[in-house]
């Protein structure tokens, strides 16, 4: 089981998203919540991993962002300075509850930060998380990746097969689509799946089957990305490398 916070918020994120279904918004989970939503057969060993839960996060649509602000201020969180959308970038919200010391960032449309993903025809493909390839995306487009990073995309292909659609399976054709036309989010994704299977040899918590299964899926996705044909701006874009920047820098946003 989770820690008690995290479970705390694992419940609380699930009753927002309910309620915003009630109230026909939607808001869509992410982030190390939606991990631990979606690999729940594997719970035992995310505990023993130690991966905890710092906040909720979700993504939901522009025009929803009154009745979004609404929904939370009804579980009691403020935005700062109790401005709408509070003190952050335009496709991003985040708000406070002060009582429980939770922060909730609401991402609107799209996921900017090293590079951009797009949820405009997405966010109802799934419930009550995102897909499972835009989460594979949300951690695989984070330049400086981090060991909670690399946790949680490993217990997602632990528990998930690959496919070419997105019923409980990682859509390996839409990300080999997404990757095939943007050379720097195809660097960065490929880069960090070898991170990946590089962090398994430095754990002795996952056995080696299932380091192998995780492995199998990881190459059979890499595979995939490098076969599917690039498009002309991909291939002239390739031809700098990363002696050109590739990605945006994040800028951290304190609460």
């Amino acid at each position: 089981m989770p820690d008690e916070k995290s479970l705390e918020m694992m419940k609380e994120a699930l009753s927002i998203v309910e309620e915003a279904k009630k109230n026909k918004v939607t808001l869509r989970m992410l982030g190390a919540i939606a991990f631990r939503t979606h690999c729940h057969k594997h719970e035992s060993l995310y505990d023993a991993l130690a991966r905890g839960i710092s906040d909720i996060d979700f993504v939901g649509h522009a025009a929803d962002i009154e009745k979004i602000e609404k929904i939370l201020k009804d579980f009691d969180y403020e935005s700062p300075k109790g401005t709408l959308g509070g003190l952050t970038h335009p496709d991003r919200l985040i708000f406070y509850n002060p009582s429980r010391k939770i922060t909730v960032d609401v991402f609107l449309d799209q996921l900017s930060m090293c590079h951009i993903i797009d949820f405009k025809n997405r966010l109802e493909v799934d419930y009550p998380t995102i897909p499972l390839a835009e989460l594979l995306l949300e951690k695989m487009q984070i330049v400086k990746i981090n060991e909670k990073d690399l946790k949680d995309t490993t217990m997602l292909f632990l528990e998930h097969d690959l496919g070419s659609g997105d019923n409980e399976v990682i859509n390996e054709k839409l990300i080999s689509s997404l990757l095939s036309d943007d050379w720097g989010f195809y660097y960065t994704v490929t880069t960090n799946l070898k991170k990946v299977t590089n962090y398994l040899s430095t754990t002795k918590i996952i056995t080696e089957p299932q380091k192998e299964l995780i492995e199998y899926r990881i190459g059979r996705l890499i595979q995939a990305i490098e076969s599917h044909p690039k498009s002309f701006k991909w291939k002239m874009r390739a031809r700098l490398g990363n002696k050109k920047k590739w990605y945006a820098d994040v800028e951290e946003v304190e609460q």
